[in-house]
This record gives structure tokens, sequence and C-alpha cells, in this order.
């Protein structure tokens, strides 16, 4: 049985996913991973090419995710396509946001992350598609955004390293790089004392991130930004010195 796992598949990003891998040759089932059971039954039911199963899970819960590894070990599928899409940031000064706000963000965006893809790699074969959701913000310290900032700077170097190690194995990995994306990220971004929504005009539509994702993945290339501007922005972090990043970054999210 060929699979794809997608982890945060209840809303947005990880939802699009779904929808668009859906009717692929190589996927018999679709692994729905997230907390909210009810999203996820309702996406599961939209899916008609390809049988959507629920896993209600706290991706921060130890236990919860050994029932998940359980489960994969038991029935020893070929996962085609791996989606490590969950995570979340908060907006604020790092020592005003709350600890357990902090401590989650890493545990998360990078913790999970890898434990799922290296539990997920005995699993995988030639030609199987891992992509992880990143982000533009992993390319630079981002002033007033800086746990997010650092853990998706964590998943794009992740990301591009484990591409080289195991190519000899067929097997891609592509680190998604958007900018501000319209979901509800910058509804949680902001709930512990942030001002800040995304910027208006700038706000991609995670149809097309997805969309372009899945073709990146496919083309085994190593990251995946959608829309001119970002890959600008991308292309700018690489010129500009540290200093004068994190004074642009403040005035954007300060």
């Amino acid at each position: 049985m060929n699979i794809a796992i997608i982890t945060g598949a209840s809303a947005g990003i990880g939802r699009h996913f779904a929808l668009q891998l859906e009717g692929r040759p190589d996927i018999d089932e679709i692994w729905l991973l997230a907390r909210r059971k009810e999203r996820l039954e309702e996406l599961a039911s939209e899916l008609t090419q390809a049988r959507g199963r629920v896993f209600s899970v706290d991706l921060c819960d130890p236990e919860a995710l050994v029932a998940f590894f359980n489960t994969l070990e038991q029935e020893r599928p070929n996962i085609s396509w791996l989606i490590n899409n969950a995570g979340f940031g908060k907006i604020g000064r790092f020592d005003q946001i709350p600890l357990h706000s902090n401590l989650q963000m890493i545990d998360l965006n990078i913790r999970a992350l890898t434990e799922i893809t290296q539990r997920a790699l005995p699993f995988c074969s030639k030609g199987t598609r891992i992509v992880q959701v990143a982000s533009s913000a992993g390319f630079l310290p981002i002033t007033n955004f800086a746990v997010y900032a650092a853990s998706k700077s964590y998943v794009v170097n992740f990301s591009n390293a484990l591409a080289r190690e195991l190519k000899p194995r067929g097997i891609t990995v592509t680190a998604v790089c958007p900018g501000p994306v319209q979901t509800e990220f910058f509804d949680v971004a902001a709930s512990e004392g942030g001002t800040k929504s995304g910027p208006e005009g700038l706000m991609a539509d995670p149809e097309k991130v997805v969309a372009l994702a899945i073709k990146d993945a496919e083309r085994a290339r190593l990251n995946s930004a959608y829309g001119l501007s970002i890959k600008a922005f991308i292309l700018l972090t690489r010129l500009l010195p540290r200093r004068l990043a994190t004074w642009a970054t403040e005035r954007t999210y300060g």
C-alpha cells in the first residue's frame, strides 16, 4: 500500500496538500494528522480518489505519537509522500512571549518534524518525496519573531542536508519556503500580544503555494519559494549584512 502522510492537515497548507495529492497513482491512502478531529474527518470525506485516514494527535504529545508510530510499524506501508507541515509561530519580543509558547514552537517546528522524518525513513523507497514546510523567515534572523525564524532556519538547513544524504536512495527532500500565506497562521501568531497581521498585498494563496511545492518536489528541487517577491527576498538575505537585516525586520514586526 502506498500512502501520503500529512501533518497539520486540518487547515491551510496541509489541507491543500491533501486535496491536491489525492488521485495520484502512487497514493492509495492519505494519512491526515492534526489535533482537530472534526476537521480531519470533514477533509477525509472530501477525498474521493484516495482513502483519507484520520489520526487525531497532538504532535507535541510523545504518547500520542507512539500510537501513530506503532500503526506505521504494524502496517508497514510504502510512503510515497511525507509532508511535514505542522508548525506555528508567535509574534512579539522573546522575553514577553510565554515560555511554554517558545518551547512549544521548538518542540513542534523542530523536534516533531525531525522525529517523524527519521521514523518514516525505513518506509520510504526510491521515488519517495519528502516535503518539509519551512518559511522564507528561515533565511535570516527576524526581530520579534526570533524563535519562529530560528526554528524555520533549522528546517531549511536540515532539509537541504538530508536531500544530499538521501540522493543515493532516490529519495528527494524539498523545503517549502513561502512568505505570508492566507491561512490561520497570523491569527495564532498574534494571539499572545502580537499586533501584526499579514502584510497587505503580499499574502499568497495557499492553493498556489502547494501546487508549486508539489511541482518542485517532483523536480527534486531543494527549495520551493512561491512568487517573485519572495524569491527576490531570499536572494537579498544572502547579501544583506545581519545588522541591517535585523533592523529591517524590527520595523516590520516591531
